[in-house]
């Protein structure tokens, strides 16, 4: 495993990457305790370029190789909020019914709630059905900033 801290308008990010795969994303307090690696492998140097750029307001879509570990009805869930558009948002319910299990509203919360690769995979896009925002592994503040740099705080 190797890993990579970068300053983000966010706090400290830590991007972990395995046989070069981004596999995670990690807020300050979520950190895994890995020290950064001393020759990190290029996909984490790509991860920290197209994060700045995104930061900046300058991309908004990620174009890296990813291996997020989860069931396949968490990946069902993390490849429909990876098709969510920026400056886009989606209710739980619309991503149930867009993975064809419309009574899944609950699980895919769950699913979107251990999302090991936030920002590249938005899961911040995702809100309450009522528009309310909901849980966000970095926190509802960090969630507004993603949002707003998107232009879809509601």
């Amino acid at each position: 495993m190797n890993t990579l801290t970068i300053d983000s308008p966010l706090g400290p990010l830590q991007l972990l990457s395995e046989e070069n795969h981004l596999t995670a994303i990690n807020f300050p307090g979520q950190h895994s305790g890995t020290a950064d690696s001393a020759n990190p492998d290029s996909v984490l140097g790509a991860a920290r370029r197209q994060l700045e750029e995104y930061f900046a307001g300058h991309r908004k879509r990620f174009d890296l190789p990813l291996a997020a570990g989860g069931t396949p009805f968490q990946q069902s869930v993390w490849q429909a909020l990876a098709a969510i558009p920026w400056g886009e948002v989606r209710s739980y319910r619309d991503i149930a019914l867009t993975i064809g299990k419309p009574r899944a509203v609950r699980a895919v919360g769950a699913a979107n709630g251990r999302n090991p690769l936030p920002i590249v995979v938005p899961c911040h896009r995702v809100i309450g059905a009522d528009g309310s925002l909901t849980g966000f592994a970095g926190g509802l503040p960090r969630k507004v900033q993603l949002l707003t740099l998107e232009g879809s705080y509601p």
